[in-house]
Formats: structure tokens, C-alpha cells, sequence
């Protein structure tokens, strides 16, 4: 039987990539650092999926292993052994699992020196397998790399599904997702053969589909969780039932979606129809997908490459005036809530050093930019 590593046996891990597989025929091992999940997958060795929609379908996976990160040599050995390897850790949790990748591909030089394998890593990020593959070969020696090189692939990969906060029960690894999903991958990184996984689209300008959907979804989706917050709203559905939130999302995708056109093939019409799916998904009343989820770790959503200033900052090349990104983004900025450790950490830097310096270090963005002017605009005029 075929094997994969995924990394993080999270409900996007399980509820997603983890599926995938398992439908794809892989017996699959999960690399995870919370115990609790570790022991309830080898005590269980299985877990379901149910899909939350009008039409309920439930899944069974069977036939799993966990493996707690901490155990390197058998996570190691798991890695020379696997057919593929994934991850879904979250973007700043990427650069720890290299160590261990290096150390397993080291052994599979060693047993296996001719079988290819890749590593997609399926995060939110821009170049996550790139940079993941950076990482890891920095830790192999020159030889090593000379060999690995040419069987070891590292495409990236644009992932898209939305799994909401799962209810308290005693069965900790059974997951609910939503019915839509998305995985595509980059098909000139692969290292031959492409591993066969329906559900998974292998294209040669992945990067249109990788922004499409950071500077769509994921902008559209921060930006409704930001001004959900702001007016005491507590799930992302509820807020965009908030006609002038919904009408600030949907002009923020189509302000972002003025650089997508610019830049990628897509045509007007196919867009206007991705947007508006996406704001179908977004008020799937099935899913209870909480705005302070959404809405945590806002620094980082903040940075220059990220969901909202990136895209802002294009448009603005384009010469229009991405009013409702910005405020958007001004949102971000006052979102406090408690149980955030950036949201205080951000507010904290506001109150110490200023607006301003907080555009200019986190945002990065140019005191004389027009952007900067439109953000202070919003950030004044917001409740």
C-alpha cells in the first residue's frame, strides 16, 4: 500500500489533505505535537468526515498511525519510507518541521537513493513548499543535495477548504468541513511521477490560483471577521447578514480582484462568479465559523505580502483608490480582543508607538503612499 506523512493532524489535516489521501489509497501517518491526538489515532486508527451542506455526506477513514514530532528517529524513518509527504502546520510552524525532513530524506538517500517523493506543504502562504525546501536543504551537505535534487520535488500548492471550530464531544478526531474544496499544485515542481490523488489538480500557472484565492477568499474572509468584530457579531455568516458589511467585503474582492485580472488570465465574468461563490460559502448556514477565528494572529495579516495590504497596495499601482481594503485593513488594526496574543501584542505597539509607526514597520507601507492616507482615513472614521 502507498504511505504518506502529513504533518499536522489538525482538522484541516484530517479534514482535508487527510481525506484526500486516504480516498487516493495512501495509508497514512500523522506527524503531530499534541498528544492527546497522537494517542486517540493509534488508539482508534480511524476517524470520520462529514460535510456540512444541505446534502450531508460522511466519511470514513481508516487504517492511520499517528507519530508525536518529538519521536525524530521514527518520524525520520517514516519520512524515508512515504510515497508522499504533506503538511498543514500553519505558516510560522513550517520552518521547524526541516530538521527532521532532512533527517528522513537522509535515510531514504541512504536505503532508497533512486525513489522520487514530494513534499506539498498546504498551507495559507504564499511559496510555502519553496520555502519549506529552502529550510530543509539548507540542513543537507552538498553531496546530498547534488542527489536529492532531482527525486525529491517541493511543489507549492494553493489550498482552499473551510473548516469551522468542531463541537465539544468525546470524539476528539472526527471532523466537520464544508462541501467545497480546492487543492492545486504546481505540476513543473513535481518530481516524476505526479502522485495520482483525485481532488488534487496539478496546473502550470498555479500562481494565478494561489493569489486568486489569498487575495479573494482569504481578503474577503479577514475583512468580514475585522468589521464582524468591530460591531459585536460572532460568526462570519451573521456579519455578512450585515448589509454594510457585505457590501465592504464584496467591493474589497472586487477592488482586489482589479489586480487579479491585470495580472492573470482570468476573465471578468469567470471572477464576478468566484466572488460571489465565495460569498455563497462564507453564509453556508451549516457552518459555524467563529470571527474571532478568522480574525487572530492580525499582525501578521497585516504584513506586506499578506491578504490585505498586498492586494491594496497593487491596486493602487493601478491607479484606484482601494477605499474599501482599506478599510479593511483599518479594522485589522483596531481588532483587541483578549483571547489573541497579536491582537494585544498590535494594540500595545499602537498605544506605545503610534499609527503611523505601526504602518510603517508592520504594514511597510511608504509614508507618502496615498494608502497610508486612506487607512488613517478609515481607521478614524470606524466605530
Amino acid at each position: 500500500m502507498k504511505k504518506a506523512v502529513h504533518f499536522g493532524a489538525g482538522n484541516i489535516g484530517r479534514g482535508f489533505i487527510g481525506l484526500l489521501l486516504f480516498r487516493a489509497g495512501y495509508e497514512i501517518s500523522f506527524v503531530d505535537i499534541v498528544p492527546e491526538i497522537i494517542d486517540a489515532i493509534n488508539r482508534y486508527e480511524e476517524y470520520r468526515v462529514k460535510t456540512l451542506g444541505k446534502k450531508e455526506e460522511d466519511y470514513k477513514v481508516t487504517g492511520i498511525k499517528g507519530i508525536s514530532l518529538s519521536e525524530e528517529q521514527k518520524v525520520a524513518e517514516a519520512i524515508a519510507q512515504a510515497d508522499i509527504i504533506t503538511t498543514a502546520v500553519g505558516p510560522k510552524a513550517l520552518e521547524k518541521l526541516a530538521p527532521v525532513m532532512a533527517k528522513g530524506l537522509k535515510i531514504r538517500l541512504a536505503n532508497n537513493p533512486g525513489r522520487s517523493v514530494n513534499i506539498i506543504a498546504c498551507e495559507n502562504m504564499l511559496g510555502a513548499s519553496e520555502f519549506l525546501k529552502e529550510k530543509v536543504f539548507r540542513q543537507l551537505e552538498p553531496r546530498e543535495l547534488s542527489k536529492l535534487e532531482t527525486i525529491v520535488g517541493f511543489p507549492n500548492a494553493a489550498v482552499d477548504r473551510i473548516v469551522p471550530p468542531q463541537e465539544e464531544t468525546e470524539d476528539i478526531l472526527s471532523v466537520s468541513v464544508e462541501p467545497y474544496f480546492e487543492w492545486v499544485t504546481d505540476k513543473k515542481a513535481f518530481a516524476p511521477p505526479i502522485p495520482s490523488i483525485p481532488g488534487m489538480q496539478a496546473v502550470d500557472n498555479l500562481q494565478a490560483y494561489v493569489e486568486r484565492k489569498i487575495f479573494t477568499l482569504n481578503t474577503g474572509h479577514a475583512i468580514a471577521a475585522y468589521l464582524g468584530y468591530r460591531k459585536g457579531h460572532s460568526t462570519i455568516r451573521e456579519a455578512l447578514q450585515d448589509e454594510s458589511i457585505c457590501a465592504v467585503v464584496k467591493g474589497a474582492m472586487e477592488e482586489a480582484g482589479k489586480y487579479l485580472l491585470h495580472q492573470f488570465d482570468f476573465s471578468p465574468e469567470e471572477h464576478e462568479e468566484y466572488i460571489e461563490k465565495t460569498l455563497q460559502r462564507f453564509q453556508n448556514p451549516y457552518l459555524k465559523d467563529e470571527v474571532v477565528r478568522v480574525a487572530r494572529q492580525p499582525i501578521r495579516k497585516l504584513g506586506p505580502k499578506d491578504r490585505l495590504v498586498f492586494p491594496a497596495s497593487k491596486v493602487l499601482e493601478l491607479g484606484i483608490e482601494p477605499k474599501n481594503l482599506a478599510r479593511g485593513i483599518a479594522a485589522a488594526l483596531k481588532f483587541d480582543w483578549q483571547g489573541d496574543e497579536e491582537a494585544l501584542a498590535l494594540q500595545d505597539m499602537i498605544k506605545k508607538e503610534g499609527l503611523q509607526q505601526v504602518l510603517a514597520k508592520v504594514c511597510r507601507i511608504p509614508e507618502e503612499s496615498r494608502l497610508r492616507q486612506l487607512i488613517i482615513e478609515a481607521y478614524n472614521n470606524l466605530p
